[in-house]
């Protein structure tokens, strides 16, 4: 799974500082590795590969932002 080459911030304007791109880089690789493996066990264990990508979609999909979490 590539790293992004842009990440998009809020303004629509690309996140630039080196820091930040670092930390979403590692960030990424990461959660790809984790992903990956949590995928790998399923289908492994029996899941069928269609249905563990709709639960690892649906887990993104219901992830709350820290925004809301906080009023703003």
């Amino acid at each position: 799974m590539a790293v992004p080459s842009i990440w998009p911030g809020a303004d629509g304007a690309p996140v630039s500082c080196r820091e930040k791109l670092k930390t979403l880089a590692e960030n990424h690789a990461e959660l790809a590795q984790v992903m990956q493996d949590a995928f790998e066990d399923a289908v492994l264990m029996g899941v069928d590969e269609v249905a563990m990508r709709a639960i690892l979609a649906g887990m993104a999909d219901a992830l709350v932002s820290p925004k809301a979490r906080a009023g703003g």
